[in-house]
């Protein structure tokens, strides 16, 4: 696709999106649509926090990089901004990088009131872009001449400040001789000279480099040295040259770290007012219909004493308070494989936090945690136990801390984000809960005596929230189960090739359902009930516009027929009575039913929408009782 101006593309953020697909995430950061990858360049500037990132917003697959951007004032709610770097305006490949704010003007690049904020980008050579704007949109420095070039094949530059030398640093990933990093200095961001090489064979892509105050002593603080697959050394900085005593590396997080994995190129934040050191990730293997890949929630960084070694500890930033919708609290209680199954019985959510702390009886061996995502018929989405034999946390070794042992879990719709004891152990997974009927409930579970000494849930709020077109009293959650489906002026609209269903976890047995049905092109366009979580079977009235009829039908049987000369374009009011195994469809308003039939096949089930080869907007969807 050829690019334009940065006015070209006024159309960034999309216009309405659908983030109530089935693992969509709800308080995970995921683009309005298209792919996203790497963060790039995460910084905070005069009250708002910028978010730049990997990104192709022409397709679900990695292609084309943009710089993509979002903002937030609070890092928990965001907004998607316009593409900030786009190919054919910005020269070079536009790869993943780092960026800072230069608010003492050391570049020269100052023009207006803003300080600059300046970003670099470009493989195989360093390329400057800097805003006068606070970071909305971006010019290119001296027509993107590389301003330093590692030898070998080279990306990912982060600049960073070095107080004790006054000078900023900049650390470049390259293979030459073996993975490593070049380090280069500068006094003005623009002029860069080559300091030195840190090499070792584990440290692949995206490096970062920042300073971490030693258990929160400033005077203490160490060199953090990191990698995209979120492996990390700690030692010195003497302004030219990284230097640890470490011979191999620790984790901050303990998921999938792979770019096909759960976890991978996270950076820290720069330039942040409270000194705080917060890092987001991407976090792969998420998609939809529209959407590919979203990011970690924000982790606040702490450097500490763990067993005698600094280790880097991490805990979700603070402001995951702003999220909480309902809060539930259970303390000192003694479980055991008799009673812990009951402690939650009749929690239900499908967006939550949970925050525990448990008291190991000394001699005593079990195994103790979560279910989650339980079903009536024993089945469950995951896991997260504690051995007491092995000391392991989902398979993680975690020492108690005395005989304490805490959990705390993230659960969005399609990520799971874990801390034990209070970071010593983060991981970060993808985990497609369901969000469908039996699927959004939560069990503790005990092999073994242990001893509860709190328990808090946390019902978490969306960050979306009001982005849907879709009118509905139905309540429940909408998702995709096959097709494209996208809010449109008007509402939903769902196109396919073949049958499609954007179905609600909502069900019935009998009821009145109805809806405003327009198809717009092709052959059909329905309201769907009775339906099982997968569509594989259910009943459906629909418009057929190539039949020219109002049909009742399920899979391997057309009920009955009404004919219609179906219009595209024109909006039809459908509504289905369900009493038992007669089954009536009512067309535009009518008193008498166009279609009353009996089939008892199907006794009850979830309600939902109906697209068939060709493109259609419902509106209006509600349900009530037999009428």
């Amino acid at each position: 696709m050829s690019a334009g101006t940065p006015q070209d593309y006024p159309e960034f953020p999309y216009p309405v999106t659908n983030y109530q697909e089935d693992n969509r995430g709800q308080y995970h950061f995921s683009a309005r649509g298209g792919w996203i990858n790497d963060v790039n360049a995460p910084l905070y500037y005069d009250g708002v926090y910028h978010l730049y990132y990997q990104h192709n917003p022409h397709g679900l697959r990695w292609d084309t990089m943009h710089w993509g951007h979002a903002v937030s004032t609070d890092l928990v709610h965001w907004q998607q901004k316009p593409i900030a770097l786009e190919p054919g305006v910005h020269p070079g490949n536009l790869w993943s990088g780092g960026g800072v704010v230069d608010s003492a003007n050391v570049s020269g690049l100052k023009d207006g009131d803003e300080d600059p904020i300046i970003v670099y980008s470009g493989t195989d050579g360093v390329t400057v872009f800097y805003s006068n704007d606070g970071g909305y949109t971006f010019k290119t420095y001296d027509g993107g001449r590389p301003v330093a070039v590692p030898q070998g094949t080279s990306r990912d530059p982060k600049v960073f400040w070095d107080k004790a030398s006054g000078r900023w640093g900049m650390v470049v990933w390259s293979d030459h001789g073996g993975n490593g990093v070049d380090f280069y200095t500068s006094d003005d961001l623009l002029h860069w000279t080559f300091a030195s090489r840190y090499q070792a064979n584990w440290l692949f892509e995206c490096p970062d480099m920042v300073p971490m105050p030693l258990d929160g002593d400033p005077s203490k603080a160490r060199w953090v040295l990191s990698d995209a697959s979120g492996e990390y050394v700690v030692g010195t900085f003497d302004g030219a040259r990284f230097t640890s005593d470490w011979t191999q590396p620790q984790r901050f997080n303990h998921g999938q770290n792979s770019g096909d994995g759960s976890y991978y190129a996270g950076l820290t934040f720069t330039n942040m007012p409270d000194n705080r050191i917060v890092s987001m990730a991407w976090q792969p293997g998420n998609s939809g219909t529209i959407w590919t890949g979203n990011l970690t929630f924000p982790v606040e960084m702490r450097l500490a004493t763990v067993n005698g070694a600094p280790r880097v500890l991490s805990t979700p930033i603070g402001e995951v308070e702003r999220l909480r919708t309902s809060t539930q609290v259970w303390k000192n209680r003694v479980l055991n494989g008799g009673n812990a199954g009951a402690l939650l019985d009749g929690v239900r959510a499908d967006t939550y936090e949970i925050d525990a702390e448990f008291r190991i009886p000394r001699g005593g061996r079990s195994h103790f945690g979560f279910r989650l995502g339980e079903g009536k018929d024993g089945w469950y989405d995951h896991e997260v136990g504690y051995d007491t034999a092995n000391g392991t946390l989902g398979g993680v070794p975690m020492p108690p801390v005395g005989d304490r042992v805490k959990i705390r879990m993230l659960v969005d719709r399609g990520q799971l984000e874990i801390f034990g004891n209070d970071g010593r152990v983060y991981q970060s997974l993808n985990v497609n809960f369901d969000s469908l009927p039996g699927g959004d409930t939560v069990e503790l579970f005990a092999d073994g005596r242990i001893h509860l000494e709190r328990l808090t849930f946390h019902e978490l709020g969306s960050i979306w929230g009001g982005e849907s077109t879709l009118v509905d009293n139905l309540g429940g959650q909408w998702y995709s189960d096959s097709g494209v489906w996208s809010d449109a002026t008007g509402g939903k609209k769902g196109t396919s090739g073949g049958d499609a269903f954007y179905l609600n976890t909502r069900g019935g047995g009998d009821f009145t359902y109805e809806a405003d049905v327009r198809l717009d092109s092709g052959i059909a366009a329905a309201i769907t009930f009775r339906a099982n979580r997968d569509a594989t079977r259910h009943y459906t009235a629909n418009i057929d516009a190539l039949a020219k009829v109002v049909k009742l039908w399920r899979p391997g049987r057309d009920i009955a027929t009404y004919p219609l000369d179906v219009q595209h374009g024109r909006t039809y009011h459908l509504k289905v009575v369900a009493d038992g195994p007669r089954l009536r469809v009512y067309l535009d308003g009518g008193a008498t039913p166009v279609i009353d039939a009996v089939d008892d096949t199907i006794a009850s089930g979830q309600f939902g929408l109906n697209v068939f080869n060709g493109t259609a907007v419902v509106q209006n969807v509600r349900v009530g009782p037999v009428s």
